[in-house]
């Protein structure tokens, strides 16, 4: 992967960055330069592997960029893993090196950190195994993560992929991103396509709603916000936003955008939603930026994606994950998204029904979580909604009002839901647990032990 000419190519003025102040191709080019000096210093060579453990900053992108410029693997570890996740991530990758933060901040809700870092040796690390340029982690919002690899073809080829979906931000636009640039999202779809098309990269230092809107009212430029549905959530419910000119859209991905909001965004913002499916193994899969088709989205360019049995495939040629492969998940040339869905036959556009594993059985009879899940969302007061089985269906809810517990929702349920698809109980939360990419964690073990640090309900 030639990131000389992906992504730091064009006039040395540019502005292709902005935390604090503005960042221009020179000075990134000046800063990727020096971090790929300092890792070749401590021994990294071509197929050397590095984990790269910093927070979103300045630091991060030059760190990243520069490790794929010396040839090396770079594996992303989220900065909020605790120090256990980080351990057994190390442990079964065996990196050679580890780039870690210098002065690093804890403070919750920055969009970036002020940071330097320091490459550390690892001991008993070993090179990469495999060609993958670039190693991740599966969110984990289900069970235990995978390691991903992307090889530099595939991430080229997803580069370029975004430069072919209508309307995705790219020259003359500024991106105001809250996606984690660790994961999938916010990494290719925000920061790589941003330094590849010429689009302004905007991390805003604060990510509660007063830092977003700020950005947002102040974009010189047509302006997009990239995220997940639950900051679009936040921002739906403020009362009075400023006034935001050039916000021309917003795109989401990770999980499915409920009726409700959509509709409420729209109406407070004159912004539609526009709605991204992906996972980390393949990048963008499909997408319906517009809103023209929702629920349905397009499948995006140089994919192909077919329904076996009510679930979603892609076509993959190689396996994506590291290892053992299970063949449950991948064999053949197509990978098994573990998403519901259809492909309608004359238009070729597919729609996501929500994980393929919420089908259960209650009393010998069939119920989808995802229904229970989509109807416990719209119902009066609730914010957002999980609901798992463990032997009985659960619900987690956060509320409006947490003072005024869950009857009124348990109530609205029963004259909608059939009592073998109702929740056996209902709790509360002031938040609900989410993984470092900001799903909605569906682990139920979790979810109880969320449930027994917070007041019953």
């Amino acid at each position: 992967m030639d990131v000389d000419e992906l992504f730091l190519a064009g006039p040395a003025e540019q502005v292709v960055l902005r935390l604090d102040a503005p960042v221009d191709r020179g000075l990134l080019r000046q800063l990727v330069d020096e971090r790929r000096r300092r890792l070749q210093d401590a021994g990294a060579t071509a197929g050397s592997s590095v984990a790269v453990h910093l927070p979103p900053s300045l630091e991060y992108v030059a760190t990243v960029l520069a490790v794929w410029q010396a040839r090396a693997q770079a594996i992303l570890l989220d900065h909020r893993f605790t120090d256990h996740e980080v351990a057994s991530c190390l442990d079964r990758l065996r990196p050679q090196f580890a780039v870690e933060p210098v002065g690093a901040t804890a403070r919750m809700m920055r969009g970036f950190h002020d940071v330097g870092s320091k490459v550390v040796t690892l001991p008993d690390g070993t090179p990469a195994d495999t060609g993958h340029a670039l190693v991740q982690f599966s969110s984990g919002s289900t069970g235990p993560s995978k390691i991903i690899g992307r090889t530099a073809r595939d991430l080229v080829a997803e580069v370029e992929r975004y430069t072919r979906i209508k309307d995705y931000p790219g020259a003359g636009h500024q991106v105001v991103s809250l996606a984690s640039l660790t994961n999938v999202l916010g990494l290719v779809g925000g920061l790589l396509n941003s330094l590849h098309t010429g689009a302004e990269l905007i991390l805003p230092r604060h990510t509660g709603t007063e830092g977003i809107l700020r950005c947002l009212a102040e974009a010189t430029v047509p302006a997009v916000l990239l995220g997940v549905p639950s900051q679009l959530e936040l921002l739906a419910r403020v009362s009075a936003p400023p006034a935001t000119p050039l916000f021309e859209r917003a795109i989401t991905g990770g999980e499915l955008v409920r009726d409700e909001l959509w509709n409420s965004f729209a109406d407070r913002y004159g912004v539609r939603i526009g709605t991204m499916y992906g996972m980390t193994e393949a990048g963008v899969m499909a997408t319906d930026l517009s809103g023209d088709h929702r629920p349905a989205l397009t499948v995006a360019p140089g994919h192909e994606i077919r329904a076996e049995n009510g679930e979603l495939l892609l076509r993959r040629p190689l396996s994506p994950y590291l290892g053992t492969t299970d063949p449950a998940r991948w064999s053949g040339g197509w990978l098994r998204t573990r998403d519901a869905g259809t492909v309608d036959p004359d238009t070729g556009r597919i729609t996501v029904q929500g994980r393929l594993d919420s089908q259960v059985s209650v009393g010998g009879l069939k119920v989808d979580l995802n229904e229970v899940e989509q109807l416990l969302a719209d119902a009066p007061g609730v914010t957002e909604a999980v609901v798992v089985h463990d032997g009985a269906i659960r619900a987690y809810v956060a509320l409006e009002d947490d003072r005024s517990g869950t009857t009124r929702v348990e109530e609205y349920l029963k004259l909608r839901l059939a009592p073998y698809k109702r929740p056996r109980a209902v709790h509360a939360l002031a938040a609900l647990p989410r993984t470092s990419s900001g799903k909605p964690i569906r682990n139920a073990a979790a979810l109880a032990a969320a449930r027994s640090c917070a007041p019953r309900s």
